[in-house]
């Protein structure tokens, strides 16, 4: 079990879902970061998906990708990424998780980059363009260090599919609510509920559904 799955099934003894938030780091300002990081632990989130900006995020929508562009703009680099991590980490005591894109690990250095998220404790990542067939130096690195690769289902994904996913994955399973891209609303109905139950069989990992939650009557649906 990786530090991760420890951590959310610890969590889950005392309720029955748990929160997970999502940020673009140095959108609109590290400062800005900070402050919405504070506020967020303090209101009870269970876990923080910091997104390190990326030029072309091909899984996220307009919104997103807007602040990507926006934070690159404004002079954000990835090391800066990693010392307010490092940050963060150091002063709130729940899971934190990196997301980006493969480029980013690729240029800064796949090893190297694992190596610092693990000395800051950054407890999982989440990868959305590296299918386990093309990571595999990546899913070993982190797994040898008990650090979490978190992969994705999606509703287009067959039984097979999710099954080989589940295992190359750690930490939890991140089901993709619905087709397209982040931003768009989710209808929550029996074909919602259909797929989640196809997720629920394909694994015995945590899952965590994403793309489209928008108030708490979501995430009890």
């Amino acid at each position: 079990m990786s530090k991760l799955e420890e951590a959310i099934r610890t969590r889950l003894r005392d309720r029955e879902i748990l929160l997970m938030t999502h940020l673009v780091l140095g959108y609109p300002s590290f400062d800005v970061n900070r402050e919405v990081i504070r506020q967020m632990v303090e209101n009870g989130v269970d876990l923080i998906e910091m997104q390190i900006p990326f030029s072309e995020p091909m899984a996220d929508g307009p919104m997103i990708l807007k602040a990507n562009q926006e934070s690159i703009a404004r002079g954000a680099k990835v090391g800066q990424c990693l010392e307010f991590a490092k940050e963060m980490t150091a002063e709130f005591h729940i899971p934190f998780l990196f997301m980006t894109y493969y480029n980013i690990l690729y240029k800064h250095g796949l090893e190297e980059f694992i190596n610092r998220a693990h000395d800051i404790n950054i407890q999982g990542f989440i990868v959305p363009d590296l299918p386990p067939e093309e990571g595999r130096e990546y899913l070993e690195h982190l797994k040898s260090r008990n650090m979490a690769p978190i992969q994705i289902f999606a509703p287009t994904s067959s039984k097979e599919r999710m099954q080989e996913l589940a295992q190359n994955g750690a930490g939890f399973i991140y089901c993709v609510a619905r087709r397209g891209v982040t931003g768009q609303k989710t209808d929550f109905d029996q074909d919602f509920n259909e797929y989640i139950k196809r997720c629920r069989s394909a694994t015995g990992l945590p899952l965590a559904v994403g793309f489209g939650i928008r108030s708490k009557s979501d995430g009890q649906g």
